[in-house]
């Protein structure tokens, strides 16, 4: 009956692995650590894991144990995933040669890899997809591998996958960390600091005409106050920058900067952007499509018709529905010129998509345009 069940120093060094795969390691050491695990769990002389492609028709990357730099070296070029090593790939489910030289699908080995008889091969799942795969050769007391061989590899494995998608999520979260220190700073840069900036401008200003009889003085309030305007454009174009950060390339967030670039000229200045909620995976092609439309209507607009010395463009997804609000300090709705259809598009577009747009004046003085829509 020997090698029909699991002895107790197996299962013991079962459990420690479990146990050490639970601590906070980085992915790599993770991997490393179930390969040595593996090794030393069922007494194989050699081991390896080979980590997929993204497709999961190669290998991407080789763990190796057992063999020393200097075999490395002299090996050359690591495997990519053919032969006996490809039948993971092409069928995820565990492998057991006695011989592997004698399968139809070996390959041999190359110049100065070691001489390696027995095989065992199980796939690493991670929400059911293969993740990579373990590879174990040659017992170290020259006997094959047993069923329990297996059972032992396959468990070990299970563990690594809870233990590779936890490495995942810890870096998912410390990547949302930094996400929400970006939009963190650009809200304090953009309602606190750029705000201060602006007030201070104005103030300047009103000094300015106080200061008319003594013409030196003015000339220094205008320098002060044309460089209070640089550094607000420097503090926009850090904002825009915090945003773009962790925006997909072909995202709705990425497409609204570019647009603001594109405007820049027209209005004079590049209008600010503020994002909340997960704009670019909220919003469906169809709707983003739309809301780039919207917000170029709106920014043509303020460049033709509102004398507006900013403009900001306030994008949130709330619940169930896209909200876009889009503010300048220029001349009224009332007061505007008609030129064009655009504030007419913009209706047109919400209620094409379910939803509602409205133009008002603003609190302090220019305009309000607020268009939403439901997230199909």
């Amino acid at each position: 009956m020997a090698g029909t069940f699991a002895g107790p120093e197996q299962l013991r060094r079962l459990l420690d692995a479990v146990m050490s795969l639970s601590s906070d390691l980085e992915l790599p050491d993770v991997l490393r650590n179930l390969t040595e695990t593996a090794v030393e769990l069922v007494g194989a002389r050699y081991g390896a894991l080979g980590v997929l492609n993204d497709e999961r028709t190669s290998l991407a990357d080789f763990i190796t144990v057992g063999i020393d730099g200097a075999t490395i070296a002299e090996i050359g070029e690591l495997p990519s995933g053919h032969g006996i090593l490809g039948l993971l790939i092409l069928e995820p489910k565990p492998l057991r040669l006695p011989d592997l030289h004698e399968h139809p699908d070996s390959f041999g080995f190359p110049p100065g890899h070691p001489p390696m008889t027995s095989f065992l091969g199980v796939p690493v799942l991670v929400r059911g997809l293969a993740y990579g795969n373990l590879y174990l050769t040659d017992k170290e007391n020259g006997e094959v591998f047993t069923d329990v061989d297996v059972e032992l590899t396959v468990a070990l494995a299970a563990a690594t996958a809870i233990a590779i998608e936890k490495a995942w999520l810890h870096r998912r979260v410390r990547e949302l960390d930094v996400i929400e220190d970006r939009d963190r700073i650009a809200r304090d840069l953009h309602d606190t600091v750029i705000q201060r900036l602006f007030s201070t401008g104005l103030t300047l200003q009103v000094a300015a005409r106080l200061a008319q009889p003594m013409p030196d003085v003015v000339v220094r309030i205008e320098q002060a106050v044309d460089e209070l305007d640089h550094v607000v454009r420097e503090v926009r174009s850090s904002i825009f920058e915090l945003h773009a950060a962790d925006a997909p390339a072909d995202g709705v967030r990425r497409q609204l900067i570019s647009l603001g670039d594109e405007m820049s000229d027209a209005l004079g200045y590049l209008p600010t952007y503020h994002f909340e909620g997960p704009i670019d995976a909220a919003v469906s092609d169809e709707v983003a499509a739309h809301l780039v439309a919207i917000v170029g209507e709106a920014l043509t607009n303020v460049a033709r018709h509102a004398g507006s010395p900013v403009a900001s463009v306030d994008i949130r997804v709330e619940r169930d529905e896209l909200i876009a609000v889009i503010e300048d300090h220029g001349v009224g709705p009332g007061t505007r010129s008609s030129g064009g259809h655009g504030l007419a598009n913009l209706a047109q577009r919400a209620e094409r998509l379910g939803g509602r747009s409205t133009i008002e004046d603003r609190l302090g003085g220019g305009t309000r345009v607020v268009w939403s829509v439901p997230l199909i």
